[in-house]
Protein backbone atom coordinates (compact mmCIF):
# COMPACT_ATOMS: atom_id res chain seq x y z
CA UNK A 1 0.00 0.00 0.00
CA UNK A 2 1.55 3.71 -0.93
CA UNK A 3 2.27 6.31 1.37
CA UNK A 4 -0.39 8.55 -0.42
CA UNK A 5 -3.13 5.88 0.27
CA UNK A 6 -2.05 5.09 3.73
CA UNK A 7 -2.64 8.86 4.41
CA UNK A 8 -5.61 8.88 2.96
CA UNK A 9 -7.02 6.15 4.86
CA UNK A 10 -5.51 7.61 8.17
CA UNK A 11 -7.52 11.21 7.23
CA UNK A 12 -11.12 9.61 6.58
CA UNK A 13 -10.42 7.72 9.92
CA UNK A 14 -9.83 10.81 11.63
CA UNK A 15 -13.02 12.61 10.20
CA UNK A 16 -15.02 9.78 11.24
CA UNK A 17 -13.75 9.42 14.50
CA UNK A 18 -14.34 13.44 15.40
CA UNK A 19 -18.17 12.99 13.48
CA UNK A 20 -18.60 10.20 15.96
CA UNK A 21 -16.82 12.02 18.79
CA UNK A 22 -19.26 15.16 17.97
CA UNK A 23 -22.53 13.03 17.99
CA UNK A 24 -22.01 11.60 20.99
CA UNK A 25 -21.14 14.62 22.81
CA UNK A 26 -24.81 15.98 21.50
CA UNK A 27 -26.43 12.96 22.61
CA UNK A 28 -24.49 13.09 26.12
CA UNK A 29 -25.76 17.03 26.14
CA UNK A 30 -29.33 16.27 25.49
CA UNK A 31 -29.15 13.29 27.89
CA UNK A 32 -28.10 15.60 30.33
CA UNK A 33 -30.70 18.43 29.66
CA UNK A 34 -33.30 15.91 29.55
CA UNK A 35 -32.69 14.18 32.98
CA UNK A 36 -32.22 17.66 34.52
CA UNK A 37 -35.88 18.80 32.98
CA UNK A 38 -37.39 15.98 34.40
CA UNK A 39 -35.65 15.47 37.61
CA UNK A 40 -34.50 18.98 38.89
CA UNK A 41 -38.39 20.15 40.05
CA UNK A 42 -38.21 16.87 42.24
CA UNK A 43 -34.81 17.40 43.38
CA UNK A 44 -35.78 20.94 44.99
CA UNK A 45 -39.13 19.55 45.98
CA UNK A 46 -37.39 16.80 48.04
CA UNK A 47 -35.04 19.80 49.51
CA UNK A 48 -37.52 21.56 50.13
CA UNK A 49 -39.34 18.87 52.36
CA UNK A 50 -36.12 18.76 54.39
CA UNK A 51 -35.73 22.57 54.97
CA UNK A 52 -36.80 24.69 58.34
CA UNK A 53 -38.54 27.02 56.43
CA UNK A 54 -42.04 27.54 57.15
CA UNK A 55 -42.53 28.15 52.97
CA UNK A 56 -41.19 25.54 50.77
CA UNK A 57 -37.36 27.11 49.67
CA UNK A 58 -34.57 25.66 48.95
CA UNK A 59 -32.90 29.43 48.47
CA UNK A 60 -33.76 30.06 51.99
CA UNK A 61 -31.92 27.42 54.12
CA UNK A 62 -33.17 27.67 57.32
CA UNK A 63 -31.62 24.45 58.62
CA UNK A 64 -32.05 20.88 58.25
CA UNK A 65 -35.83 19.41 59.72
CA UNK A 66 -38.06 16.16 59.72
CA UNK A 67 -40.77 18.61 61.05
CA UNK A 68 -43.03 18.79 58.24
CA UNK A 69 -42.82 14.86 58.12
CA UNK A 70 -43.83 14.53 61.57
CA UNK A 71 -46.67 16.71 61.49
CA UNK A 72 -48.59 14.46 59.04
CA UNK A 73 -50.22 12.12 61.15
CA UNK A 74 -51.59 14.90 62.91
CA UNK A 75 -53.31 16.38 60.28
CA UNK A 76 -56.91 14.76 60.55
CA UNK A 77 -57.60 15.69 56.79
CA UNK A 78 -54.27 14.61 55.05
CA UNK A 79 -54.89 11.14 57.08
CA UNK A 80 -59.07 11.05 56.17
CA UNK A 81 -58.09 11.72 52.56
CA UNK A 82 -55.16 9.04 52.71
CA UNK A 83 -58.09 6.68 53.49
CA UNK A 84 -60.43 7.43 51.07
CA UNK A 85 -57.61 7.25 48.43
CA UNK A 86 -56.68 3.96 49.65
CA UNK A 87 -60.47 2.41 49.62
CA UNK A 88 -61.00 4.19 46.57
CA UNK A 89 -58.04 2.09 44.74
CA UNK A 90 -58.92 -0.90 46.67
CA UNK A 91 -62.20 -0.69 44.88
CA UNK A 92 -60.76 0.27 41.79
CA UNK A 93 -58.50 -2.97 41.56
CA UNK A 94 -61.59 -5.19 42.46
CA UNK A 95 -63.73 -3.69 39.67
CA UNK A 96 -60.76 -3.00 36.94
CA UNK A 97 -58.95 -6.31 36.75
CA UNK A 98 -62.27 -8.09 36.12
CA UNK A 99 -63.90 -5.86 33.90
CA UNK A 100 -60.73 -5.62 32.06
CA UNK A 101 -60.02 -9.53 31.75
CA UNK A 102 -63.10 -9.75 30.08
CA UNK A 103 -62.79 -6.90 27.55
CA UNK A 104 -59.17 -8.76 26.71
CA UNK A 105 -61.24 -11.86 25.96
CA UNK A 106 -63.81 -10.76 23.87
CA UNK A 107 -61.41 -8.71 21.68
CA UNK A 108 -58.56 -11.74 21.41
CA UNK A 109 -60.92 -14.83 21.37
CA UNK A 110 -64.27 -13.43 19.40
CA UNK A 111 -63.86 -13.46 15.46
CA UNK A 112 -66.07 -10.68 14.36
CA UNK A 113 -66.23 -7.71 11.84
CA UNK A 114 -67.12 -5.82 15.04
CA UNK A 115 -63.98 -6.70 16.95
CA UNK A 116 -62.83 -3.26 15.85
CA UNK A 117 -65.28 -1.32 16.16
CA UNK A 118 -65.65 -2.79 19.94
CA UNK A 119 -62.11 -2.29 20.35
CA UNK A 120 -62.41 1.40 19.66
CA UNK A 121 -64.97 1.78 22.26
CA UNK A 122 -63.73 -0.13 25.25
CA UNK A 123 -60.34 2.10 24.64
CA UNK A 124 -61.92 5.64 24.03
CA UNK A 125 -61.90 6.11 27.86
CA UNK A 126 -58.25 6.26 28.07
CA UNK A 127 -58.90 9.32 25.54
CA UNK A 128 -61.58 11.32 26.96
CA UNK A 129 -60.78 13.76 29.14
CA UNK A 130 -61.18 12.99 32.67
CA UNK A 131 -62.99 16.14 33.84
CA UNK A 132 -65.70 14.79 31.49
CA UNK A 133 -65.25 11.29 32.65
CA UNK A 134 -66.09 12.57 36.28
CA UNK A 135 -69.02 15.39 35.52
CA UNK A 136 -70.57 12.09 33.44
CA UNK A 137 -70.31 9.91 36.16
CA UNK A 138 -71.56 11.55 39.22
CA UNK A 139 -74.85 13.46 37.00
CA UNK A 140 -75.64 9.86 36.21
CA UNK A 141 -75.71 8.51 39.01
CA UNK A 142 -77.31 11.17 40.75
CA UNK A 143 -80.00 11.91 38.87
CA UNK A 144 -80.97 8.04 37.68
CA UNK A 145 -79.87 6.31 40.78
CA UNK A 146 -80.53 8.84 43.59
CA UNK A 147 -76.73 8.00 44.43
CA UNK A 148 -74.85 11.71 45.65
CA UNK A 149 -70.76 12.01 44.67
CA UNK A 150 -68.62 10.19 47.00
CA UNK A 151 -66.13 7.81 47.28
CA UNK A 152 -68.45 5.22 45.48
CA UNK A 153 -69.11 7.48 42.06
CA UNK A 154 -65.58 8.10 42.23
CA UNK A 155 -64.68 4.78 42.41
CA UNK A 156 -66.81 3.86 39.22
CA UNK A 157 -65.53 7.22 37.21
CA UNK A 158 -61.83 6.07 37.50
CA UNK A 159 -62.67 2.24 36.85
CA UNK A 160 -64.09 3.67 33.33
CA UNK A 161 -60.83 4.55 32.23
CA UNK A 162 -58.21 2.42 34.26
CA UNK A 163 -60.18 -1.23 33.48
CA UNK A 164 -59.37 0.35 29.71
CA UNK A 165 -55.24 0.43 30.98
CA UNK A 166 -55.97 -3.33 32.20
CA UNK A 167 -57.87 -4.36 29.24
CA UNK A 168 -55.00 -3.31 27.19
CA UNK A 169 -52.32 -5.04 29.27
CA UNK A 170 -54.32 -8.69 29.54
CA UNK A 171 -54.51 -8.25 25.52
CA UNK A 172 -51.56 -7.44 25.15
CA UNK A 173 -50.62 -11.02 27.22
CA UNK A 174 -52.96 -13.28 25.60
CA UNK A 175 -51.83 -12.04 21.95
CA UNK A 176 -48.60 -14.52 23.61
CA UNK A 177 -50.15 -17.40 24.19
CA UNK A 178 -50.18 -20.67 22.98
CA UNK A 179 -53.55 -22.07 23.08
CA UNK A 180 -52.69 -25.74 22.22
CA UNK A 181 -52.49 -26.73 25.96
CA UNK A 182 -56.23 -25.34 26.18
CA UNK A 183 -57.50 -26.88 23.10
CA UNK A 184 -55.56 -30.30 24.28
CA UNK A 185 -57.04 -30.13 27.82
CA UNK A 186 -61.00 -29.52 26.18
CA UNK A 187 -60.28 -32.57 24.26
CA UNK A 188 -59.32 -34.63 27.28
CA UNK A 189 -62.45 -33.72 29.14
CA UNK A 190 -62.04 -30.49 30.94
CA UNK A 191 -64.83 -28.31 31.31
CA UNK A 192 -64.12 -24.38 30.14
CA UNK A 193 -64.10 -22.67 33.76
CA UNK A 194 -61.42 -25.76 34.41
CA UNK A 195 -59.27 -24.58 31.63
CA UNK A 196 -59.66 -21.16 32.44
CA UNK A 197 -58.39 -22.03 36.20
CA UNK A 198 -56.02 -24.53 35.83
CA UNK A 199 -53.97 -22.89 32.69
CA UNK A 200 -55.51 -19.45 31.45
CA UNK A 201 -55.44 -17.99 34.79
CA UNK A 202 -51.74 -19.13 35.95
CA UNK A 203 -50.35 -17.76 32.25
CA UNK A 204 -52.00 -14.36 33.19
CA UNK A 205 -50.92 -14.04 37.14
CA UNK A 206 -47.88 -11.66 36.13
CA UNK A 207 -49.79 -9.62 34.27
CA UNK A 208 -52.53 -9.59 36.90
CA UNK A 209 -50.49 -8.39 39.22
CA UNK A 210 -48.59 -5.62 37.09
CA UNK A 211 -52.47 -4.37 36.20
CA UNK A 212 -53.22 -3.92 40.31
CA UNK A 213 -49.82 -2.25 40.58
CA UNK A 214 -50.98 0.01 37.61
CA UNK A 215 -54.40 0.21 38.68
CA UNK A 216 -53.34 1.22 42.28
CA UNK A 217 -50.91 3.84 41.20
CA UNK A 218 -53.23 5.71 38.58
CA UNK A 219 -56.07 5.65 41.05
CA UNK A 220 -54.01 6.99 43.51
CA UNK A 221 -52.34 10.28 41.65
CA UNK A 222 -55.89 10.74 39.84
CA UNK A 223 -56.78 14.48 40.55
CA UNK A 224 -59.27 15.29 37.02
CA UNK A 225 -61.54 12.39 37.46
CA UNK A 226 -61.20 12.51 41.26
CA UNK A 227 -62.32 16.11 41.91
CA UNK A 228 -65.49 16.02 39.17
CA UNK A 229 -67.05 12.65 40.71
CA UNK A 230 -66.36 13.08 44.64
CA UNK A 231 -68.42 15.83 45.45
CA UNK A 232 -67.77 17.07 49.37
CA UNK A 233 -65.81 14.38 50.41
CA UNK A 234 -62.37 14.47 48.98
CA UNK A 235 -58.82 12.08 48.89
CA UNK A 236 -55.37 13.21 49.36
CA UNK A 237 -54.56 14.09 46.03
CA UNK A 238 -57.74 16.76 46.11
CA UNK A 239 -57.02 17.75 49.54
CA UNK A 240 -53.68 18.86 48.10
CA UNK A 241 -54.84 20.47 45.42
CA UNK A 242 -57.94 22.57 47.69
CA UNK A 243 -54.63 23.75 50.00
CA UNK A 244 -52.81 24.93 46.96
CA UNK A 245 -55.33 27.84 46.20
CA UNK A 246 -54.18 29.42 49.60
CA UNK A 247 -50.58 29.24 49.97
CA UNK A 248 -47.52 26.29 49.81
CA UNK A 249 -47.07 24.52 52.35
CA UNK A 250 -43.80 22.30 53.36
CA UNK A 251 -46.11 19.49 54.30
CA UNK A 252 -47.08 19.10 50.75
CA UNK A 253 -43.59 18.67 49.83
CA UNK A 254 -43.20 15.91 52.38
CA UNK A 255 -46.30 13.83 50.97
CA UNK A 256 -44.49 14.11 47.70
CA UNK A 257 -41.50 12.76 48.81
CA UNK A 258 -43.24 9.92 50.46
CA UNK A 259 -45.10 9.16 46.90
CA UNK A 260 -41.78 9.12 45.32
CA UNK A 261 -39.62 6.90 48.06
CA UNK A 262 -43.52 4.38 47.49
CA UNK A 263 -43.41 4.71 44.18
CA UNK A 264 -39.66 3.31 43.33
CA UNK A 265 -40.26 0.83 45.90
CA UNK A 266 -43.28 -0.36 43.99
CA UNK A 267 -41.78 -0.35 40.69
CA UNK A 268 -38.02 -1.59 41.81
CA UNK A 269 -39.91 -4.71 43.83
CA UNK A 270 -42.64 -5.30 41.07
CA UNK A 271 -39.47 -5.28 38.56
CA UNK A 272 -37.90 -7.35 40.61
CA UNK A 273 -40.29 -10.18 41.13
CA UNK A 274 -40.93 -10.39 37.77
CA UNK A 275 -37.25 -10.96 36.49
CA UNK A 276 -37.50 -13.91 39.22
CA UNK A 277 -40.66 -15.45 38.08
CA UNK A 278 -39.20 -15.01 34.30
Amino acid sequence: MSATSISSTAATTATQQRGRNWADAILNGYLVLFFAYMFLPLGFMVAAAFNASPTPSVTDWQGFTLQWFAELPNDKRFVQGLLHSLLIAAGVIAFSIPLGLSGAFILTRMQSRSTTLLYTILASPVLLPGIVLGATTMIFWRDYFGVQAGLFTTTVAQTSFIASFCMLLFMARLQRQDRVLEEAALDLGASPFMVFRRITLPFLAPTIATAAVVSFLQSIENYNTTFFAIGSSWTLVTEIGSRMRFGLSPMINAIGVIFVVITIVVAVTHTLMARKKG
